[in-house]
């Protein structure tokens, strides 16, 4: 996923200093950051993509509330069951008003495939 956003520097900062995303890849005027088996391209530019919806999960409904802490002076509503999902989840908005999504699926889901070796060298 990539978004244009008009102040990389602060982006990046929200997404490593709030969320706890790390660094995976820098390029010109490009930056792309990692969560897991998330990657999102966020690109410097005189526009700005804030109808994309950047989710972030997580393990356990734990996990999730402890990003509320995090967030709870700025979500959108607390964390909640959503039955229609089998989610527990929450929103918040980044700095450019993008929604930011942090869920933990309730019921059972398919495990995560392993990164590929190929990819892996860049995750180090």
């Amino acid at each position: 996923m990539f978004v244009r956003t008009s102040d990389l520097a602060g982006i990046v900062a929200f997404y490593m200093e709030r969320v706890g995303m790390k660094r995976w890849l820098s390029q010109p005027q490009i930056e792309i950051l990692q969560h897991e088996n998330l990657l999102v391209g966020f690109h410097q530019s005189d526009q700005v993509d804030v109808d994309s919806l950047v989710t972030f999960f997580y393990p356990s409904r734990e996990q999730v509330d402890e990003m509320y802490a995090r967030f709870a002076a700025t979500a959108l509503g607390p964390p909640r069951e959503n039955s229609a999902y089998d989610i527990y989840n929450f929103f918040a908005k980044d700095p450019d008003g993008r929604r930011v999504e942090f869920q933990a699926f309730l019921g059972p889901v398919p495990s995560i495939p392993a990164v590929p070796e190929s990819t892996r060298q860049f995750l180090k």
